[in-house]
């Protein structure tokens, strides 16, 4: 069986994989455009964007939005004819000024978790980009699509459900992740499809649900798509790709890590997330480090408390500077052993998804 096409009302991915966004800098234009030219969607990450700018350093504000510019505008070159979209976190300071800005460079789609985006709908009023939230919960999902009811008479068009098993910020409590006592990501998604339903009856769309965390193989590709989802969205995967737009050190600490590496880690952000546990880490958990410089990047971030920058780590490790860097990943990166292109992978992953079905 052939997989399916993506339909997000008008736009249609031929394959139904939407690559994750990472950041900062691990997912650009460079990476969104390979997955968008293979016929899934690509998705650039604003996380700090602008980092290579000269300015950023002391007016990042502007260096993020004149560098969404130049990375929306140089995917779109890449792929004239594919489908790009944005992932943003709702804990950034500057959200709405980037969302705006991606508004006006014709973004197809925006992707935003780390928090319940409750305002986008108003801020995308009369364009046609297309708006996706990510939860963790069918709980989270219903309070997002009543709020986006009751205050702007939408649904969304899109909903990404990450579980457990997935890489940067997760929507869970450390104390679960830790102990394992998570909900399985397959019962989320069951529970999500159920809570949309009276919402995409009122609005009389289909509103796909995409799942997210862990997912490796086209096999569990495939076992999802039989659960009911519209779609996968993978990240982890795409890290040790030729096209990803992290340095070789980067990508070969994803070939080289091995399971017990990977560690549930405290993020400045206020959530837990998914990391390799390398010198920079545990340097951190031992003593902290000190903050010098504070990009007021996060709205709940207090640069006097918080036990490390999580822009200066997550910049060091794409840059290669590993042992002082944030690696974060999915809970399968220990399983990346090579280095492939973007269309040996797609090719690989929908084989594989169609040969399951």
């Amino acid at each position: 069986m052939k997989l399916p096409p993506l339909k997000i009302g008008e736009l249609i991915a031929s394959v139904p994989i939407i690559q994750g966004g990472m950041g900062v800098g691990v997912s650009l234009s460079g990476l969104a455009s390979a997955v968008a030219n293979e016929g899934g969607i690509g998705i650039i990450s604003t996380a700090q964007i602008g980092y290579n700018e000269k300015d950023f350093a002391n007016n990042a504000k502007q260096a993020n939005k004149r560098a969404l510019r130049s990375e929306i505008r140089r995917a779109r070159e890449l792929s004239p004819k594919g489908i790009i979209g944005i992932n943003i976190m709702v804990a950034m300071n500057n959200y709405e000024e980037l969302v705006v800005t991606a508004l006006e460079e014709g973004i197809d789609l925006i992707i935003s978790g780390a928090g319940l985006p409750l305002n986008l709908p108003k801020i995308v009023k009369g364009f046609k980009t297309k708006l996706a939230p990510i939860v963790s919960s069918a709980k989270a999902a219903t309070v997002i699509s009543k709020m986006w009811d009751r205050k702007e008479n939408c649904a969304a068009d899109l909903i990404v459900v990450e579980g457990p098993e997935a890489g940067g910020h997760l929507g869970f409590s450390m104390e679960s992740l830790i102990e394992n006592k998570t909900q399985d990501l397959k019962d989320i998604i069951k529970e999500v499809i159920e809570a949309i339903k009276p919402f995409e009856e009122k609005y009389n769309k289909k509103i796909p649900v995409i799942a997210a965390g862990g997912i490796y193989t086209g096999a569990d590709i495939a076992e999802f798509i039989k659960l009911g989802v519209a779609g996968v969205q993978m990240a982890t995967r795409f890290v040790a790709t030729e096209e990803c737009d992290a340095s070789l050190a980067f990508k070969m600490a994803y070939v080289n890590s091995k399971q017990e590496d990977i560690k549930i880690v405290k993020s400045p952000v206020g959530m837990p997330g998914r990391a390799i546990n390398n010198e920079f880490m545990k340097s951190v958990l031992e003593k902290g480090c000190k903050v010098d410089k504070c990009y007021l990047c996060i709205k709940d971030c207090d640069p006097r408390q918080t036990p490390y920058c999580i822009t200066e780590a997550l910049i060091q490790a794409v840059k290669g500077n590993l042992d002082k860097g944030l690696i974060f990943v999915g809970s399968n990166a220990c399983k990346v052993d090579k280095i492939i292109s973007v269309k040996e992978l797609m090719s690989e992953l929908v084989t594989g998804a169609e040969l399951a079905l």
